[in-house]
This record gives C-alpha cells, sequence and structure tokens, in this order.
C-alpha cells in the first residue's frame, strides 16, 4: 500500500498570502467590507491588511512575527518562500494548479505579497494596524471587529496545539467580533490533508453556547480537500 505523501512542516510556517487569495478562501466581497474593520490574525506577513486598506476596509493584523523588524521579517520571508517552493516542487502532484498555474507562478506570488507587506510594516504609522500577539490572547476591547479571519494556523497545526488551545483561541478571536459580525477559519484541514478530527465537536459546542457555526462553500483550489472555510456568526443580544 501507497504511503500518503504529506507536506511535512516542523514549527509554524510564515506566509505571504495575497488579498486575492483572502477573497477566495473566505468568499469576501470588498464592496460589503469598505467603511468595516477586519481583523486578520496569524496572516504573517500577507498583504490582506495593506491591499484591504487600500481599498477602504479599516483592517488591522495580530501575529507574534511582528516582534521583528521589516528587515527581519523580509530576510526570514525569503527563506519559508524558498523553503515551501522546494516542498512543492517534490508534491506537484497533490495540489490543484488550476488558480496558481505553477510553482514559479507561486512563489512570484509569495515574494509580492511579502514586498508588500514590507512596504507597508515599515511605515511609521505601522503599530497602529500590525499587533503582537499570540493566541489565545488578542490585545484587543471585546467586540471591534466587524470581521474576523484566521487562515492557515486553526485546524492546521492539529498535532503541535491540542482541543482545549483551539476552543480557548476561537473563544477569543469571537469575543473581539461584534455581535452581528463573524469569524471565518480556512481550511478545515490538518496538514494530512483530512478534516480536523475535534471540528464536530467544536461546532456543536459553539451552537450549544448560541453561535451559528457552518462550512460554507469557499473557491481556491489548490489543497486536496480544501473546499470549504467555517463561518461563526455572533448573535446579536436580545
Amino acid at each position: 500500500m501507497e504511503t500518503k505523501r504529506v507536506y511535512e512542516q516542523v514549527g509554524v510556517a510564515m506566509t505571504s498570502r495575497s488579498y486575492a487569495e483572502y477573497e477566495k478562501m473566505f468568499m469576501l466581497q470588498t464592496e460589503d467590507l469598505v467603511g468595516k474593520r477586519v481583523l486578520d490574525v496569524a496572516g504573517g506577513a500577507s498583504s490582506f491588511t495593506a491591499e484591504a486598506r487600500q481599498a477602504g476596509i479599516k483592517a488591522e493584523a495580530a501575529d507574534p512575527l511582528y516582534e521583528k523588524s521589516a528587515e527581519g521579517i523580509s530576510q526570514h520571508g525569503m527563506q519559508e518562500i524558498e523553503l515551501v517552493a522546494a516542498k512543492m516542487e517534490k508534491l506537484q502532484d497533490v495540489y490543484d494548479w488550476s488558480y496558481y498555474g505553477s510553482v514559479e507562478n507561486h512563489k512570484a506570488g509569495r515574494i509580492e505579497g511579502l514586498r508588500r507587506f514590507v512596504e507597508d510594516f515599515s511605515r511609521e504609522d505601522a503599530a497602529s494596524r500590525y499587533h503582537v500577539s499570540y493566541l489565545p490572547s488578542l490585545p484587543f476591547e471585546e467586540a471591534t471587529f466587524d470581521l474576523v479571519v484566521c487562515s492557515h494556523f486553526m485546524f492546521l497545526y492539529e498535532e503541535q496545539f491540542d482541543f482545549d488551545f483551539h476552543q480557548a483561541a476561537i473563544r477569543e478571536l469571537l469575543r473581539v467580533c461584534k455581535p452581528g459580525g463573524e469569524l471565518r477559519i480556512y481550511p478545515l484541514l490538518n496538514f494530512r490533508t483530512v478534516e480536523y478530527s475535534r471540528l464536530t465537536d467544536l461546532m456543536n459546542g459553539l451552537q450549544s453556547d448560541g453561535f451559528l457555526a457552518e462550512k460554507r462553500q469557499a473557491n481556491l483550489p489548490f489543497l486536496p480537500n480544501s473546499k470549504q472555510y467555517l463561518c461563526i456568526s455572533k448573535p446579536v443580544p436580545a
């Protein structure tokens, strides 16, 4: 029996995804977000916040990475990009390339995302939108953001973070979300490209506490079995 080939990852990876990728992962409509407060948690050096603000969205980001300098993030980011590209070269047949086209295009997109991030992170007012934080704790008041998104962190690292961590982190993400707002998480997979083993337990617990938790269709073809994101709606008090 052939052993399943999976992406090998030690520690939490740093990434530099684009706004366009976020649109597809989370099915975002820019016109609906203009003027809204949006938080990207654990997005690393993604250019989502920079690009979103250019579009009139009040975007901010939270990640441990922001302890580093812009130069430090740039150097670390380029090393990570090269490492990821080398891994993907060996696993090209595992992924759906209909969006990225090729390993080379994927790498070029990451380099551009990193460049945009570093440019924005280097501005004098960067600390107003890039916040150092370690889940399950965030440095924001309750009910601060209209939308909270978390890409490629929750669930993906199932073997490194236990169920208690996932519960606590999601509760914290929901704490800073406004009533009537949403938390969106993508993908629903671990690195073995199978659904997070405690997802049903997690969703049932949220439902019991009055949240609406549902799987919704995503539109970023790449990872096997990654056609959904989790949307958790925070109720408005009666």
